[in-house]
This record gives structure tokens, C-alpha cells and sequence, in this order.
């Protein structure tokens, strides 16, 4: 029995490198993942890194549809990191590429390997911005005001 199409909304970053090449890259990547379409992309964001240090990010979300479960998309997800030269040296290290699942239809998962919706998501204004561009049914007025003094840039 083939399983129904989820929505799902994905955090993309990166701030090593050719960090706009490197989300562009993985746009195309997850778009070709098994039984999973890339729906749309938000415009693309710079901003200063939260609660670490290094170079400004490049930010975007993206909508997905996907029949795998969130567990097959999450290890979908670290295996494309990591052939984008992703390392984990210490926590809130720069990074070639980071995705991040936000949101998996209505489910809540709460485990050790994944939370979702993504518990920090409603303190960050890269994920928030563009995530209100693409579902801004998702993203509330006062999630917006609580972000507001965090530096961002919209790009073209």
C-alpha cells in the first residue's frame, strides 16, 4: 500500500564555501530523493548567525511533498549533508549545508533523533521569513514580533 503525500516544509543554510551555490544544489537534490517533489522554494536570506559565531548564512525554506516518513527524510537529509562536506566539529558549527526539518504535515514527533515541528524554529527569523513567504497560514504575527530585531536580508 503506497502511503498518502505529506506536506512538508525544510530549513535550508549554509555560511562555508559557495553557500548560495550549495542551497541551490540541494533544492535539486531533494527534488530528485524518492517519492518526493520539491513544491516551491522561498526567496533566499542572509543573516548573522544565531548563537554561534562565523560568517553571515544563506537561508531559504522549501515545501516538499513526500511519501517517505519523516525518519527516511531526516536520513535523506544528513546523507546529502554530508556530500556537500558537512562536519559536526563542535555544536553550532559553521557549515557547508544545513536542512532542517520544520514541519511534517501535523505530525509531532518528539525522540531523540528528531523533534518536529523543529523546537527553535519559532525563535529564528531565517526560518520564519521565508517560511511566512511560502505558508504564511504557518507563521503568526506575534512569531514575527518576537524575531524582529534579528538582522536579515531579503536577496534577488
Amino acid at each position: 500500500m503506497q502511503r498518502d503525500w505529506v506536506p512538508v516544509f525544510v530549513g535550508l543554510g549554509a555560511n562555508l564555501g559557495e553557500a548560495r551555490y550549495a542551497l541551490e544544489a540541494a533544492v535539486q537534490a531533494i527534488g530528485k530523493l524518492p517519492n518526493t517533489r520539491v513544491m516551491a522554494c522561498s526567496s533566499f536570506y542572509r543573516s548573522a548567525p544565531v548563537d554561534a559565531a562565523g560568517p553571515d548564512y544563506i537561508n531559504a525554506v522549501i515545501q516538499l511533498e513526500t511519501r517517505l516518513n519523516a525518519y527516511e527524510l531526516l536520513r535523506a537529509f544528513q546523507a546529502l549533508e554530508i556530500l556537500a562536506g558537512r562536519e559536526r566539529p563542535y555544536r553550532h558549527a559553521p557549515r557547508t549545508l544545513d536542512i532542517d526539518l520544520l514541519l511534517f504535515g501535523s505530525a509531532s514527533i518528539q525522540s531523540r533523533e528528531l523533534q518536529v515541528p523543529h523546537p527553535r524554529m519559532r525563535e529564528r527569523a531565517f526560518v520564519l521569513l521565508p517560511l511566512w513567504e511560502l505558508a504564511p497560514h504557518c507563521v503568526s504575527k506575534d512569531d514575527l514580533r518576537r524575531v524582529q530585531d534579528q538582522a536579515i536580508q531579503r536577496l534577488h
